[in-house]
């Protein structure tokens, strides 16, 4: 992939060639790194705490006044033909709003929650494990443990998708279907559109059906890598992708199964506060200084590709927990995930954090996106 510290010096000779969409993306946010965090939203323009589907409204537009500088999108259930991905949001619109804040000067992070494609659930293996034991269990009753090892475990999906398994097929024709959209993506001017495209993340945990307790090492990395070359071989799909992977860093496992350096571009953590604001802060540090020390040994930009406190219930938790602890490290965006009626992790007039948000905004370092174009 494009190793940062091939960049570095960010400006390119007049005898190179002209550098690929995902190169531009790269080196833009490496400045942009130097000015301060990007602020990045799940789902921003669809919905909010109090609204849903109104074009043109955004939680964060009608707090600060400006939108987010990163906008966050999922394909889960596009791979299987679904009109609308796992949150109900039509993908026509997904793509309408990617177009919309790319071509306001905003950037763009594509992630995917792929159903199970062995079993036909959700991407959480949790769902799968209960089927499954019902199904054992059901088996040892008659008495045919014999008919157990043939059953559909959730632990043999990654490599049912891997070439020879039973899933392959299906899954490469769910690869088609996501490149098939990326590769629509394109503005005004029929130019593809850079993206950051985070598939497989949070991989070291147990709960997806790609996690670490669901596959081998290998059987991760086949599957990270069968991925992308496909969908860098589709179009130009390989000159504007920045690829993204985004585990929990101090888990043991995160470097074992990083794919390379040849094939990240982009190191990222999701984490969010469930418990004691200690503890939250404790962990945020330990990942972010993680974070910061191998984005420098492998040459990668970093970022928190996904946070928050649901539901904002300590009305001061951006500047008084969140801020104290990420102003000690050095990462290109934090994106909080998405608002709904039920749940909200992001920043809105109708959170509790209204104004403790509204106040830090206003710092230099704090950059929408009017801070970036």
């Amino acid at each position: 992939m494009l190793a940062l510290l091939t960049f570095q010096a960010v400006i390119v000779p007049a005898s190179s060639a002209k550098p690929s969409p995902a190169m531009q993306l790269l080196q833009r946010m490496m400045k942009l790194q130097e000015k301060g965090y990007m602020y990045g939203h799940q789902d921003d323009p669809f919905y909010g705490i109090t609204w849903e589907w109104k074009l043109g409204r955004s939680d964060t537009y009608e707090l600060v006044g400006d939108y987010p500088a990163v906008m966050g999108f999922d394909l889960g259930g596009l791979e299987k033909g679904d009109q609308k991905n796992l949150d109900s949001v039509p993908f026509t619109r997904i793509r309408e709003e990617i177009v919309r804040h790319y071509e306001r000067g905003g950037i763009i992070t594509v992630s995917w929650h792929p159903r199970n494609p062995l079993l036909g659930t959700t991407a959480w293996i949790g769902n799968d494990t209960t089927a499954y034991n019902e199904a054992v269990a059901a088996l040892r009753k008659v008495g045919r443990n014999d008919l157990v090892a043939a059953l559909d475990n959730p632990k043999h999906t990654v490599a049912s998708v891997l070439p020879g398994g039973k899933a392959h097929d299906r899954f490469m024709q769910w690869l088609s279907r996501i490149a098939n959209f990326l590769t629509s993506l394109k503005d005004g001017k029929g130019r593809q559109i850079p993206l950051i495209f985070r598939p497989y993340h949070e991989n070291t945990g147990a709960w997806f059906w790609w996690g670490n307790d669901n596959c081998t090492v290998r059987q991760y990395q086949d599957m990270w890598n069968m991925t992308q070359d496909f969908i860098n071989g589709q179009g130009n799909l390989k000159d504007c992708i920045v690829w993204s992977y985004s585990p929990t860093w101090s888990s043991p496992d995160a470097l074992k199964r990083y794919p390379g350096d040849d094939r990240v571009d982009l190191l990222g953590s999701d984490i969010y506060q469930w418990g004691s604001k200690a503890d939250f802060q404790k962990q945020l540090s330990a990942e972010l200084s993680l974070l910061e020390k191998l984005g420098k040994e492998h040459g990668k930009l970093t970022a928190l590709t996904e946070c928050g406190y649901q539901n904002s219930p300590d009305p001061t938790w951006w500047q008084s927990v969140f801020k104290p602890v990420i102003e000690k490290y050095k990462f290109v965006y934090f994106l909080p995930w998405r608002n709904y009626s039920k749940e909200h992790f992001g920043a809105s007039k109708d959170a509790a954090t209204a104004e403790d948000f509204k106040a830090w905004a206003k710092q230099k370092n704090f950059l929408f996106l009017k801070d970036i174009k």
